[in-house]
């Protein structure tokens, strides 16, 4: 593969698309996304899997469109159609559909790994995924929690990063994300708050806020109601926010989390910031599941993938929505072309809340 295979086209960055679990709605995803103008319009795509399994998932989605197809170790030139990168590596008679399997999280993972390699290398400016599955990615590499996780020992990243769920122009970043529940509570603190608080904003602004408007959430029921139903916001959040705004960040809050989402869908905010997973998911997922992205932050360069998951139930059936994939995909193509990522130095925990 030669330095950078789409040098000639200097307004379009280059995204490497990793398909994900062939037994879910990935393959048919993969399918239109390749068949939409306006994604093509905007990237120069290259394609990691097994070209029987995306043939087959055209045929379930019922699209054509025009690729290069390539073996993993060819060269390929600039050209005006996205290319194929054929692994070779599944035939759609091993793939149990709608079943999380070892084949398929080896297929997923081969597959991701290398679009990851591809951006590492300066060949690709941005990276993208159709969905996969945790469970069966596990049974081949049992280590797997998380993408960031996984990004971070392929790329050999040892910065911060985190996840962000993105609704259009609503945000959604997170202090904690896969712990348990019942460890929420003792694992925030006003340091980590204002970590993320810093790499929320940073995001943001990487993706075109020119001065990001970030609520917080509440930990508690009524934001605590005054310390009758817990104290974290008086003792843990509220000096966060002090500390945000005395540092420069245009933060308010704490909110109750069960009106804040509110808000923020009228307008009032371009993102908020939640205390656990599950609290801004919920809100995200209700307001536009088949819209919704997921981004990797805080990375090297941007890696997004639809908020959905692999869809089994109805995968095979030709009905799977292309908004949240095509989403994706053009929220790389924007924040890669700002090529920000590649440019600012990464900073530590410690770093990135006293420089702030």
């Amino acid at each position: 593969m030669s330095a950078n295979p789409f040098a000639a086209s200097a307004t379009r960055p280059t995204i490497a698309l990793a398909m994900g679990d062939p037994a879910g709605v990935g393959a048919e995803l993969t399918a239109k996304l390749l068949s939409l103008d306006e994604v093509r319009a905007v990237a120069n795509i290259v394609v990691f899997g097994d070209q029987r399994i995306l043939e087959e998932g055209a045929k379930i989605a019922g699209v054509t469109f025009d690729v290069s197809y390539v073996a993993p170790d060819a060269d390929f030139d600039a050209t005006d159609r996205p290319v194929f990168v054929d692994l070779g590596h599944l035939s759609p008679s091993d793939v149990k559909r709608g079943e999380a399997t070892a084949v398929g999280g080896a297929y997923a993972l081969e597959n991701f790994r290398r679009a990851l390699t591809m951006a590492h290398e300066g060949k690709a400016d941005a990276v993208c995924f159709t969905p996969f599955n945790k469970k069966a990615m596990r049974y081949v590499y049992p280590g797997y929690d998380d993408e960031i996780r996984f990004i971070s020992e392929v790329i050999g990243f040892k910065g911060h990063a985190r996840e962000f769920n993105v609704l259009e122009n609503l945000w959604n970043a997170r202090v904690t994300s896969h712990i348990p529940l019942s460890e929420v509570a003792s694992t925030i603190t006003t340091e980590g708050i204002l970590s993320e608080l810093a790499l929320t904003d940073r995001t943001l602004r990487n993706a075109g806020f020119d001065h990001p408007r970030i609520a917080i959430a509440a930990l508690n029921p009524h934001a605590g109601d005054g310390g009758n139903f817990g104290k974290e916001e008086i003792d843990v959040i509220e000096p966060a926010v002090q500390a945000g705004i005395e540092r420069g960040f245009n933060v308010s809050g704490p909110y109750p989390a069960d009106t804040v989402f509110v808000r923020a869908k009228n307008g009032a905010f371009d993102a908020v910031l939640t205390m656990y997973h599950d609290q801004g998911q919920i809100a995200m997922k209700l307001m536009g599941f088949d819209r919704g992205v997921t981004l990797m932050g805080g990375l090297p360069f941007p890696v997004c993938t639809p908020a959905h998951g692999t869809a089994y139930d109805i995968a095979g059936r030709g009905i799977a929505n292309i908004g949240a994939s095509r989403e994706a995909m053009l929220l790389a193509a924007r924040m890669a072309l700002k090529n920000v990522f590649s440019t600012e130095p990464q900073l530590s925990n410690t770093e990135r809340v006293t420089s702030c």
